[in-house]
């Protein structure tokens, strides 16, 4: 009998008082009911459940705890552990009552001896939980917690406890989990919970939800030791929101080597005109970069961003320059951002038209519109899924090309990257895939894409130095056979390429504090390789190129 698990004994019939020792008048009639079972001691009973006299005991433990005669309530269950020293529910009581008297130090043994005898009840996991808690011995208290969630998360008072813990481990989104799943009667315990349900909110980035919590926090129990900080937390939320910049600004510069500027066909061509072009003697080049972007959100509420943009780039090839690229780009922007379930999300919608120029000649111009959204399932994990759609128009030179040649087109693409994270974002592998779909007016250039993304970040621990590594392979299948190659059998074989894309990237942060004025790692110098290899059953469209950079940025 001593030995059975408390929830088979017959004391936890009652909703049990490990549960924050509520409904205390049925656990004062069944009290009664098993001090009278000593009157019926003459009527057999079945085995399992015969009442003992340590139960009697234990039963006006009970009575005496409900009064708040801790004491009596102490001297009675001393009682039925000298009758039976293993007494389920006299251990667990030793440790409520001495709870109750705020001893949580002489509760934890008894409760330990207890767990020990039913290590699988909810009731002493718990109880224990909260004496580890309340000697803040949170390493000990987190597992006891964590294992009575996983079973049962509605029970009084626990959401809290496990999302504060969450919450000091910076296991934000674990910590809204439990704070949303949390279910209590106790003000003082909704305050505190509202209250930390805020600081998760602005740590995660969603301030109007964040403000709302604290309100609510202050509204529960306006007089209470919690109002004063929580007034702060709600004015601190709004002051920042405020204080956000509304103006950002990118500059770059740097240089670059480029081995393959003219993106010259791989040798092994068996194409003339492929040969044609391999035969030019300058292909490689030294070069310098600039850049700029500029981005002002005209609109701004808690939940709701509106932004325009501008951004700038060019690049100057010392030794060829008829390749040199210059592109102005404007951009439209609206962002939202919102909680699902206890999961932050962002959604965003944008519009951009730019403008490409090559050797300072009008080359392409892009009108682009995307819509994405962004959640965020845990610490560990960040989804993002988009959807773009594209319109390419193409200044041709004359000859005016064939019809089949020409390459205005609307492009279609639907993807998704998932971020693994690691560190509070310091180290990240990246996993995506892309569809995208070419509607082009020459029917040469119609294709349908599969494209593979894959990459990784790394934080070295000596002064924030970044390191990354990103792969792309895209494959491309042209419907149709191409009309114009190979030269010299026209129309006689389809197009099939595989881009294969490989970037390097170091990331060193400058520190500048001699400038008050200037942010520390506003200004950033990335070393960077990239290698392009493309192969196609087009020997024109087969190539190799790299790529080395450094550029040094200066953000704002």
């Amino acid at each position: 009998m001593a030995n059975a698990p408390i929830s088979r004994n017959c004391l936890s019939r009652l909703p049990f008082v490990a549960r924050l020792c509520y409904n205390s008048p049925v656990r004062r009639s069944l009290a009664l009911v098993l001090i009278a079972a000593l009157v019926w001691a003459s009527v057999p009973l079945p085995a399992g459940a015969q009442t003992t006299e340590a139960d009697v005991y234990v039963a006006q433990a009970i009575l005496d705890f409900d009064d708040q005669r801790y004491e009596d309530a102490l001297g009675n269950l001393r009682k039925a552990l000298e009758l039976e020293a293993d007494h389920v529910e006299a251990l667990y009581y030793m440790g409520v009552v001495q709870m109750a008297r705020r001893h949580p130090a002489e509760a934890i043994p008894f409760l330990v001896k207890a767990r020990e005898k039913s290590p699988t009840d909810t009731s002493v996991m718990f109880q224990l939980g909260l004496a580890h808690f309340a000697l803040q011995q949170y390493d000990q208290a987190q597992p006891l917690f964590e294992e009575v969630f996983r079973r049962d998360p509605a029970i009084e008072g626990l959401g809290y406890y496990v999302g504060f813990l969450r919450y000091r481990k910076k296991d934000y989104r674990g910590a809204l989990v439990a704070f949303r799943a949390g279910r209590t009667r106790d003000p003082q315990l909704q305050q505190l919970t509202r209250f930390y349900t805020g600081l998760t909110l602005g740590v995660l980035g969603l301030p109007a939800q964040a403000s709302r919590e604290v309100e609510q926090a202050l509204a529960l129990v306006p007089g209470s030791a919690l109002t004063g900080p929580a007034e702060r937390l709600r004015d601190t939320l709004v002051a920042a929101r405020q204080r956000e910049r509304r103006f950002t600004a990118e500059v770059r510069v740097g240089f670059l080597a480029d081995d393959n500027v003219i993106v010259r066909p791989s040798p092994s061509s068996q194409d003339p005109l492929a040969s044609a072009l391999r035969e030019r003697s300058t292909r490689k080049s030294t070069g310098e970069i600039a850049g700029a972007r500029f981005d002002y959100s005209w609109f701004r509420s808690e939940e709701w961003d509106a932004s325009v943009g501008y951004s700038f780039f060019q690049t100057y090839y010392n030794d060829l320059p008829s390749f040199n690229v210059m592109d102005h780009m404007g951009t439209l922007g609206l962002t939202h951002k919102r909680t699902l379930g206890a999961m932050p999300a962002q959604f965003g919608l944008q519009y951009a038209f730019d403008k490409l120029y090559l050797d300072d000649l009008r080359f392409i111009d892009r009108h682009t519109v995307s819509l994405t959204g962004a959640l965020v399932e845990s610490d560990r994990h960040l989804t993002q899924v988009f959807w773009r759609y594209q319109n390419k128009e193409f200044y041709e030179r004359a000859p005016k090309p064939p019809e089949d040649e020409f390459r205005d087109a609307d492009n279609y693409m639907a993807g998704f990257i998932h971020l693994f994270r690691f560190a509070e974002d310091k180290h990240l592998i990246k996993l995506g895939y892309q569809y995208d779909h070419e509607a082009a007016q020459g029917r040469n250039y119609d294709y349908d894409g599969h494209r593979a993304l894959a990459g990784g970040q790394y934080t070295l621990p000596w002064y924030g130095i970044r390191l990354k590594y990103d792969i792309d392979v895209h494959w491309r299948d042209y419907g149709n056979k191409n009309t114009v190659l190979p030269t010299p059998d026209p129309g006689t074989a389809w197009r099939r390429d595989r881009e294969m894309t490989n970037v390097v990237r170091s990331e060193i942060p400058i520190r500048v504090r001699w400038d008050p004025l200037v942010r520390e790692d506003s200004l950033t110098l990335a070393v960077e390789y990239q290698s392009s290899v493309t192969k196609s059953t087009l020997d024109v469209f087969e190539f190799t190129r790299n790529v080395f950079s450094v550029v040094l940025s200066w953000t704002y």
